[in-house]
């Protein structure tokens, strides 16, 4: 189990650390850097404990940043995995890669050492988060992906992009900007991603994991992905994840149009990919009336048209949903967080991240060829 930060954040060392830290900052920096969460030596908060002002950075969750890796490309991973395999004599070790190296290598050594699921989910997060939230919220994801015998998924890539720590509807429009400038360290991961595929498994002495790689966006997260695809062309693009899920999206409804030229790419991309909307969603709702010159929202009124991609993408309707797992007054009135929220849909969630057939998915009714409903 592992669980990485991938963060275009700016890079601080806080007073009295001897270590680097990413900024709460709501600023972006060009490049983005990886760290690794630890686990090992984490501990479940009491309640004052998160009620102190030091509640913050490592004392949320621990975490290393990887150090920048001396070399470009992937050469030197394929070195070390020869020489662990004895098949190349190298004084190179793992303790030489950085960056995505490391990651890659570790998630690579990992997920070929199991013949059962050992997934990774690729996780962005909405808007109005600060690092400290991002903290909590891998927390959560870890006990809700990871922990949970239910989900496949072994290892996550937290995707850390610099949304304003205010939900003030004018603060939106900051984390657009944000948004689209986190995309482009999502369009480097995708192509160090497949040069790291190109590199190692070129050598015949190594062979694929045959694990699965998914992605989830959840709200204005989808604008992130979005900006991704918009820089992808088509003719570069390998189908490397099996499952994308896409949670009360916060983009057009308009997106899978070729005209938008940006989610037409997700089936080109993944294997499957599911729209979770609810049509009681406030959130989308004020962000359609208050910031998006009364577009409709994705993740509220699903897709203007899908004829072209039904056999590969569906629609999920979430709005008769229970939020039986949270439901204070924010998760009740918003709509807008069932990942989380309720267990009808996370039950659906780890079902398709599964790969069941979409017509064998349990606790839905089939509205048509490719649009369903969560019932209770």
């Amino acid at each position: 189990m592992a669980v990485y930060i991938l963060s275009n954040r700016k890079i601080v060392r806080h007073k009295g650390e001897k270590e680097d830290s990413f900024s709460n900052d709501e600023y972006s920096i060009p490049n983005f850097r990886i760290a690794k969460c630890d686990f090992d030596t984490y501990k479940e908060p009491t309640a004052a404990a998160k009620k102190k002002k030091e509640y913050t950075n490592r004392n949320i969750l621990s975490y290393k940043l990887f150090s920048e890796p001396e070399k470009q490309g992937y050469q030197e991973v394929l070195e070390v995995l020869q020489n662990e395999k004895g098949i190349k004599k190298s004084t190179l070790t793992a303790n030489n890669l950085g960056g995505t190296q490391r990651m890659f290598y570790e998630l690579y050594k990992n997920m070929a050492s199991t013949k059962d699921r050992s997934d990774v989910l690729i996780f962005i997060h909405g808007y109005a988060y600060d690092f400290d939230d991002e903290l909590k919220a891998i927390i959560d994801l870890k006990k809700l992906f990871i922990d949970n015998p239910a989900s496949p998924v072994e290892h996550i890539l937290f995707v850390s992009w610099p949304a304003s720590s205010s939900i003030v509807p004018l603060t939106y429009f900051d984390d657009k900007a944000s948004s689209i400038n986190s995309g482009s360290s999502l369009m480097r991961l995708f192509y160090f991603y497949t040069q790291f595929l190109k590199d190692i498994f070129s050598n015949r002495d190594l062979a694929p994991c045959n694990q699965r790689i998914h992605l989830m966006a959840h709200s204005m997260g989808n604008r992130v992905l979005q900006s991704m695809l918009y820089s992808l062309k088509k003719e570069n693009i390998l189908r490397v994840i099996d499952q994308v899920l896409l949670l009360n999206a916060d983009v057009t409804y308009k997106v899978f149009e070729d005209s938008e030229d940006s989610f037409n790419k997700l089936p080109l991309l993944a294997n499957r990919v599911s729209i979770y909307l609810n049509r009681k969603d406030t959130i989308l709702g004020i962000s359609q009336f208050t910031k998006n010159i009364l577009t409709p929202r994705l993740g509220k009124n699903g897709p203007s048209d899908l004829d072209q991609f039904k056999d590969i993408v569906s629609v999920i309707d979430c709005t008769f949903v229970k939020d039986d797992v949270l439901n204070s007054f924010k998760y009740e009135v918003g709509n807008h967080w069932g990942y989380l929220s309720s267990s009808m849909v996370q039950n659906d969630i780890y079902q398709n991240l599964y790969g069941v057939d979409r017509n064998l998915i349990t606790g839905r009714s089939k509205d048509n060829e490719n649009i369903f409903t969560i019932i209770s």
